[in-house]
């Protein structure tokens, strides 16, 4: 089996570990970047909210910034998963399902989060075409549109607000139970937005496009966007089988700089934080790769000085 050493390996290729990559090639770095290509937003035709590149394909993202990187020679890419990491006197092996080996002296997860299966019929074909997470990232295209929220419990009292900023028609269904106060229903009823708690039997659409929502109790809900709570997971298990801290949601716990509990191990991008948007997590990528570079360089000058 091939083994290499690097400075740093960064487990997942999403805007994070590109970024990270891209200032860590630009600090002489040797870095690997091990990436499956799958990532969460495939099913997502555009980006937005990230300057100079709103509205991108994921795609062309990551072609782009793999273009940029490439300009800097110590940065390489390997198309892989991790899929075990041992430690020996302060560095990493790290194996890949392809039997590839690499001995790391850092290592920085950024695997983000991953979609449980969606489990109401219809929603998997309107994923990323009609149907989204997160309004800062697609409200704008849904602007004035009637639209239904799939939530339910305190954070229906969240979104509400949140989504009436792009539109005032909007309809909650919770598909299930509401999890509401009496409160919380008549501060909704004041602002005169429905709630359905019967559950979801369908959503219909063409071609990717929402048509309406079709409730157990027959009710039929006509619409043109969804906004709902997604089902995450960790990217990857390996955070917590080397014993790095994680919460309850499964993100990996890191400080101010991006460091676990794990001595030379670092964590950055959306497995790190609830704000999943591109240039949030790019923009943690770079912060974290500057302190990982800090951490090498002050190893290095102290070895230097012996």
């Amino acid at each position: 089996m091939e083994k290499q050493i690097f400075d740093v390996v960064i487990i997942g290729g999403g805007p994070a570990g590109l970024n990270a990559a891209l200032v860590l090639g630009r600090a002489r770095k040797n870095v690997m970047v091990i990436d499956e290509g799958r990532p969460r937003n495939i099913v997502t035709q555009e980006s937005h909210g990230f300057l100079t590149r709103d509205g991108i394909s994921p795609g062309e993202f990551r072609r782009i910034a793999k273009e940029e990187i490439s300009a800097y020679p110590s940065v390489s890419f390997v198309v892989d998963r991790a899929v075990s990491i041992a430690e020996t006197n302060g560095e990493f092996q790290i194996s890949t399902r392809q039997g590839l080996i690499f001995q790391s002296k850092k290592l920085l997860f950024t695997i983000g989060m991953t979609d449980r299966p969606l489990s109401i019929p219809g929603l998997k074909e309107v994923y990323g075409k009609s149907a989204f997470v997160c309004p800062y990232c697609d409200g704008w295209e849904l602007r004035d549109e009637p639209l239904v929220i799939i939530n339910k419990g305190p954070e229906v009292m969240h979104f509400a607000p949140l989504i009436s900023g792009w539109t005032d028609h909007f309809t909650i269904c919770t598909n299930g139970p509401d999890q509401l106060t009496d409160a919380q229903r008549e501060e909704l009823k004041q602002h005169q937005v429905p709630i359905f708690e019967s559950p979801i039997q369908s959503i219909d659409s063409n071609d990717g496009m929402v048509r309406q929502i079709i409730l157990e109790d027959g009710t039929v809900i006509p619409c043109k966007g969804i906004f709902f709570k997604p089902e995450l997971v960790t990217g990857s298990d390996l955070p917590r089988k080397i014993g790095c801290q994680m919460t309850e949601e499964g993100m990996v716990v890191v400080d101010d700089f991006g460091k676990t509990n794990i001595p030379g191990v670092y964590s950055a991008g959306d497995v790190t934080s609830r704000l999943h948007q591109v240039i949030a997590a790019a923009s943690r990528g770079a912060f974290v790769a500057a302190a990982i570079n800090n951490e090498l360089n002050e190893e290095d000058w102290r070895r230097r000085g012996l």
